[in-house]
């Protein structure tokens, strides 16, 4: 429950600290002093966003505090073990702080620990809930009926399995729709891969071989110089009677070595002459050998030249260099085995969307039937309450359509609509067709009722939703929330005294000026002050005896419910 708010420099109010009692609290006041001041600080402390307006003229910053009792609220607190933001001091316990600059800067506090906007909306739906005074509008759209039923059945599970088969369903479908819109592109690319990679299949070019067939084009186109030269250097070394380089050697060795005794230095460089010479007739040994395997193939040279030719043209074509166009047919010929594998998938996907359609099908199915047990007894729950509310003859009932030719939904596939009949003999037709602005406010507020007594928050305020009630209506309206205040901590901005009478708590908003500036405060009342102030509920500025006995009595019939 929320134990204690402290407003600084927010909007009118300069400083504010209230201290809140458990039970039902009305907050009363004249109009325009600022009744729902309290409520927007605490929309602020729950995630809302700030901007700098929220900062009192000629402050630096705005700051609120809320302090909530967490006893008996184990949601709460597993939020805050889950996030790790429990207090050191009290696990009972929970401090929110909001700091907005007049820069229209924020910052949000819980236990002292930054947190986020997102963090903040996500504790706050576990301590309060908020019903401002057009909430019952929202009765007229039919995502909110959905979301009331969907909160009075509790059958989340039924949700979370529709929520994924859709998800499921989606995801197939998003694919199976790409595939298709690119179906054409598909087709064309795979037409002109199926030449390409024909083509390149049937010259079958292999890794590295380009480099070899450009090795062999040149000795192959090159075959006669080869020979010619090789033979004549064989000649010039070792096979010419008139001269050649190894008779050459071998004379300077035999003259060397006659002179040799004469002077030592000669030895070295007969040993290299040596070695000379035994190289030179390795060498002639070896252009003998290279001679004899050299073959001068005209037709092994055209072969060659045609696939040297073939490599060269298809590397121009697909724009790559003759090097890499064995690995370029690798890849194409992978490129087009993954097009035919999409085409074979796409027969695949078509069944498996219609799998996860009719998988999504038996799950809104369930969820539909869960809702039109749930509305049946929702229905009499509304009826129940409002025809306690000066709408005796009223009849509620809520239709649950179901249509699986449907758009497929996150939510389901129901259409939904509350329909009401006022008067006897009138039939049931939706809310917009039928009811006033004030039956609206009083099927609005049974709705609320109903629903914050099923899924109950410690914490519940009602910001004028008695708008558009009067006379005995109002008196029971009252009785209705000192009801719910009976089992949670309801707070409710009103000006019926009807209502005010009914709480258990009152507090009174008045706002001070002294020409210059204004400032907002909020006042616990006594009961002799409560009695005043219903009495000025009652007549109006001009109290009188009347209104005061009236005032009295209001509130002794009030306690004693």
């Amino acid at each position: 429950m929320l134990a204690n708010l402290s407003i600084s420099n927010f909007a009118v109010v300069k400083q504010l600290s209230v201290h809140f009692e458990n039970g039902l609290t009305a907050v009363t006041g004249e109009t325009g002093a600022g009744k729902s001041i309290a409520i927007d600080a605490l929309s602020l402390c729950l995630g809302e966003r700030a901007d700098a307006n929220a900062v009192r003229k000629g402050s630096a910053k705005a700051e609120i505090v809320a302090h909530f009792s967490l006893t008996d609220n184990a949601s709460a607190k597993a939020f805050l073990d889950d996030h790790e933001l429990t207090s050191d001091e009290d696990e009972t316990s929970c401090f929110i702080r909001r700091v907005i600059s007049k820069e229209g800067r924020s910052k949000a506090f819980i236990n002292g620990t930054p947190v986020s906007l997102q963090q903040l909306k996500g504790l706050g739906q576990t301590l309060l809930s908020i019903h401002g005074q057009n909430t019952h509008l929202q009765l007229l759209k039919e995502d909110y009926q959905r979301q009331l039923i969907d909160s009075y059945a509790n059958h989340t599970h039924l949700m979370n399995d529709v929520k994924d088969a859709y998800s499921s369903w989606r995801d197939k479908q998003k694919t199976l729709n790409e595939l298709r819109s690119k179906a054409q592109q598909r087709e064309d690319r795979l037409q002109l891969l199926t030449y390409q990679v024909q083509e390149l299949d049937e010259f079958a070019i292999e890794n590295g071989e380009f480099e070899e067939l450009e090795i062999e084009h040149k000795r192959l186109s090159n075959g006669q110089s080869l020979l010619e030269q090789a033979q004549t250097s064989v000649y010039n070394l070792y096979e010419n009677d008139e001269g050649n380089a190894l008779t050459v050697i071998q004379s300077s060795i035999e003259k060397l070595g006659e002179l040799e005794a004469h002077d030592a230095s000669l030895t070295p460089i007969i040993a290299l002459l040596n070695d000379a010479s035994i190289q030179v007739e390795e060498a002639a040994s070896e252009l003998r050998g290279y001679c004899d395997q050299l073959e001068i193939d005209p037709l092994r040279l055209q072969q060659v030249e045609a696939r040297y030719s073939k490599a060269m043209e298809l590397a121009r074509k697909h724009a790559v260099t003759p090097e890499e166009l064995a690995q370029h047919h690798q890849l194409l010929s992978q490129e087009f085995a993954a097009l035919g594998e999409q085409e074979s998938l796409l027969g695949t996907l078509e069944h498996d969307v219609e799998s996860a359609r009719q998988h999504y099908l038996v799950a809104t199915s369930s969820l539909s039937e869960s809702r039109m047990k749930a509305a049946e007894s929702f229905a009499n729950d509304i009826e129940s309450q409002i025809q306690q509310m000066n709408m005796p003859h009223a009849k509620v009932c809520i239709d649950i359509l179901y249509d699986e030719l449907k758009k497929p939904a996150v939510n389901g596939l129901d259409t939904i609509a509350f329909k009401v009949s006022t008067n006897p003999g009138q039939d049931a037709d939706v809310l917009e067709k039928v009811v006033s602005g004030g039956e609206l406010s009083r099927i609005g507020l049974a709705i609320q009722v109903i629903a914050s007594d099923s899924h109950a928050t410690p914490t519940m305020i009602f910001d004028e939703v008695d708008t558009g009630i009067s006379g005995p209506t109002a008196s029971i309206v009252g009785a209705l929330l000192r009801k719910l205040g009976k089992q949670s901590q309801v707070m409710c901005v009103t000006h019926l005294p009807q209502v005010a009478a009914q709480a258990h708590n009152q507090l009174f908003v008045t706002k001070l000026t002294d020409g210059e500036s204004t400032e907002t405060q909020m006042i616990p009342l006594t009961k002799q002050d409560r009695i005043d102030e219903l009495a000025r509920l009652l007549a109006g500025d001009k109290v009188t005896k009347s209104a005061l006995a009236n005032a009295k009595e209001l509130l002794k019939s009030a306690s004693s419910n």
